[in-house]
């Protein structure tokens, strides 16, 4: 266990993780909604602006399963921010990449990264908060997303039209400073975590990740983690895109669809982490599942409306969206003892980014630019995540347990 003690102190730590959490997601965020500035900048088209999404999700995912090798064998912090400040180099070299190639592979540095730390932040939060109080804390760190479409991503999209001299690489040189002053904040805020190093570890530590990846109970977890970032991110990349060549939404106004999206999720988040608490984990989830696929479909199928009817849709689909995260996550980090979690959890992330990428590459595969500028077949999208979210809404009641859990054998 950690040091973490009074509420003051726990307040101070779950806010320095949500800084780092708030940064590599703003890091990941940034490329969709800067969509139409990457195809026009790089003469790139939708198929290659998805590998370009992908080079971060599929470099996450394997980082992730290396990552398996040695981060219970670590104590927490000291991994963390070394992992953080490599994150940041690699953040600042993405804005100066000077072509496709060059920020494709910088792309997948980042990725390595910022993949390893999102799993990890999780791994730190489970253990250090209590199970009956984890959805609330997770709920705290995972207001990062909402804090990056609030604040992160509208001010990035300001910085990359206004200050013509740099234009997309702007952000990642916001976010390489932003960072800076978090790693300070985590250095002084976040304690020693050592607790899983006092467990023994028996046989080799491939017999030991093989034997974490093959059990029944966490190849349903991994399956349900697919699931859920299959529904959200085959359709999540391109809704700036969409919005602007097909519903006639100015490009000026997407930083508002976010800033009011996000602002949203930052009210919900916690709540939904209370809720989640209160009434349990798989209930919470299983509501915000089916009520998601409403927006999901909308979003979709879309056809010219007011702007008032695209913002309040969006905001419904980020609040959704993003919610099932919360309750997701405290089910999935309570199904393993500490000494394992890191590893757990590690694999856990390499599966959504996998899901991630691959979503964003066959979305990219499905969607088409047409003659006259328009995307199409973004409906097949949409109709395809719905039956992905359903799923989840089946898959949940599999991998939940209320019994104390069990060591893998």
């Amino acid at each position: 266990m950690s040091s973490v003690r009074t509420p003051q102190q726990e307040k101070y730590f779950l806010l320095s993780l949500a800084g780092i959490q708030f940064t590599h997601i703003l890091d990941f965020m940034i490329m969709m909604p800067l969509g139409p500035q990457f195809i026009s900048a790089l003469s790139i088209n939708t198929h290659q602006f998805g590998l370009l999404l992908s080079s971060y999700t599929f470099a996450a995912a394997i980082a992730g399963v290396f990552a398996t090798y040695y981060i219970d064998r670590f104590e927490r912090r000291q991994l963390l921010l070394r992992l953080y400040i490599c994150f940041i180099i690699a953040t600042v070299v993405c804005g100066l990449a000077p072509n496709f190639h060059a920020l494709f592979i910088a792309r997948a540095c980042a990725g390595a990264f910022g993949g390893i730390l999102g799993s990890l932040v999780q791994t730190i939060v489970a253990d250090s908060i209590p199970f009956e109080r984890r959805g609330k804390a997770l709920g705290t760190v995972m207001a990062a997303f909402s804090v990056s479409t609030v604040a992160g991503v509208p001010l990035s999209l300001f910085l990359a039209n206004h200050i013509t001299s740099l234009g997309w690489r702007a952000p990642f040189m916001f976010i390489g400073l932003i960072s800076i002053l978090i790693l300070y904040l985590a250095y002084r805020n976040i304690p020693k975590i050592s607790g899983h190093l006092h467990h023994i570890q028996e046989g080799s530590r491939f017999q030991q990740i093989y034997d974490v990846f093959v059990a029944h109970r966490h190849l349903r977890a991994f399956l349900f983690m697919g699931l859920i970032m299959l529904t959200g991110f085959t359709v999540i990349p391109y809704i700036a895109l969409y919005l602007t060549a097909n519903v006639g939404i100015a490009n000026s106004y997407i930083s508002l669809i976010y800033l009011c999206g996000g602002l949203a999720t930052l009210m919900s988040s916690r709540f939904i982490g209370h809720m989640s608490d209160k009434y349990g984990k798989v209930k919470v989830f299983r509501v915000l599942a089916i009520i998601s696929l409403l927006p999901i479909l909308v979003t979709t199928n879309l056809v010219p409306v007011p702007l008032w009817v695209v913002l309040v849709n969006q905001t419904a689909f980020f609040i959704l969206i993003s919610g099932r995260m919360i309750p997701a996550m405290a089910i999935v980090s309570q199904m393993v003892e500490p000494k394992i979690r890191g590893t757990f959890m590690s694999l856990i992330g390499s599966i959504q980014m996998l899901a991630s990428g691959i979503a964003s590459v066959v979305a990219g595969l499905v969607v088409t630019i047409a003659a006259d500028g328009k995307m199409e077949h973004y409906n097949l999208v949409g109709y395809g995540a719905s039956i992905c979210g359903l799923l989840t809404f089946w898959v949940v009641g599999y991998i939940h347990s209320d019994e104390k859990i069990q060591s893998v054998t």
